[in-house]
């Protein structure tokens, strides 16, 4: 095991490994934080080529996840699951009941949901043994797929990019490139083309690139090429890490926005980077935060309207991290930061106080 990941580990309130044999179950969840309440975090489920790597992934979305609840003012702590597995081959109703008696197992302090790799069937097999899950479908009583909101507090956050960096929050014309059009990605390209925006397209699966391009009248793109396009807005939709050494020097737009947690490889080195070529990084646990405001409504039972109300807001939040960070002449990811540890710090002082 690296140093890194225990080192990171060390951050956490809890770090659990789970296996199960005869369900072919890997798991880890890991617990950030339950200083503003039960962790919670989606699980994701990816063929990681090793255990370590999968830790790896587990602490630093556990951790955006603490963020992101802080940052949007949910109470709410940080977690994350995450399953080694082949989610086209592995998923079984044996193996989603291990993982949720494991989650049970940990007394309510994490609450999972879905995530890349899972979805809404596989929380309904979760919830045949714990309480402790989230994502379920409408038609069970809970809040169905989060894709389609996440995606509504993206454009919600483009918009605010725009109007700051352009002087317009108007989209008609604006040239977006989307890397990754799942679940979330095609959503947001269906409302950037409502918008009226130029849509560049690109995929792992050229398939679903092509099939976007052709529903939105935009172009397909290929990944090599995703970084250089001569557009407005980048919108990394897919996985994390890919704002890095390799990618940055060939950026060309001047906003980077997107779904995709934990875009950035190293996180205060790459923000000075992107910084130093004039790039304005919209922090993803900020724009990202739709999907854990549309869970969120399960366990505090809001209405539908309050919830699209509060997505919509992560504009405004966004606005502030900016302005923020323009006025203390701080990197927008370390803004946002400060944001959420100074939330985290006023509920600990509180707690000491009693």
């Amino acid at each position: 095991m690296g140093v890194f990941p225990l080192l990171m580990a060390q951050e956490h309130e809890s770090v659990a490994f789970f296996s199960d044999g005869a369900a072919n179950l890997k798991a880890i969840i890991a617990i950030h934080s339950t200083r503003l309440g039960p962790a919670l975090g989606g699980v994701r489920m990816r063929p990681y080529e090793t255990e370590e790597a999968a830790l790896l992934d587990a602490l630093r979305l556990s951790r955006g996840m603490t963020y992101k609840a802080a940052v949007t003012g949910l109470n709410l702590g940080g977690g994350k699951a995450v399953i080694i597995g082949n989610p086209t081959r592995d998923k079984s109703e044996t193996l989603f009941r291990s993982f949720g008696r494991a989650v049970e197992s940990l007394g309510g302090r994490y609450i999972t949901a879905e995530d890349v790799g899972t979805e809404v069937q596989d929380m309904a097999q979760i919830r045949l043994e714990t309480s402790r899950v989230v994502g379920t479908s409408e038609e069970a009583g809970g809040s169905g797929d989060p894709s389609s909101v996440t995606a509504l507090g993206v454009l919600a956050g483009i918009k605010t990019c725009v109007d700051v960096v352009f002087g317009s929050p108007d989209l008609k014309g604006c040239r977006v490139a989307i890397q990754g059009v799942g679940k979330v990605g095609y959503r947001l390209a269906a409302l950037l083309h409502h918008q009226g925006a130029e849509l560049f397209l690109c995929d792992a699966v050229a398939e679903r690139a092509a099939a976007a391009a052709h529903a939105f009248h935009g172009y397909e793109v290929k990944e090599q090429d995703f970084f250089a396009l001569p557009v407005e807005v980048l919108s990394p939709c897919a996985l994390g890490g890919v704002l890095n050494d390799e990618t940055i020097p060939r950026i060309r737009a001047r906003i980077i926005a997107g779904a995709a947690n934990n875009q950035l490889q190293d996180e205060l080195r790459h923000s000075q980077a992107l910084s130093s070529r004039g790039i304005l990084y919209a922090p993803d646990f900020v724009i990202n935060a739709g999907g854990l405001i549309n869970v969120y409504s399960e366990i505090e039972k809001t209405p539908k309207a309050l919830v699209l109300l509060r997505t919509e807001a992560i504009g405004e939040t966004l606005r502030r991290v900016l302005t923020m960070a323009q006025a203390k002449r701080l990197f927008t990811y370390e803004t946002a930061h400060r944001l959420a540890e100074e939330r985290l710090a006023a509920m600990g002082a509180r707690e000491a106080a009693r």
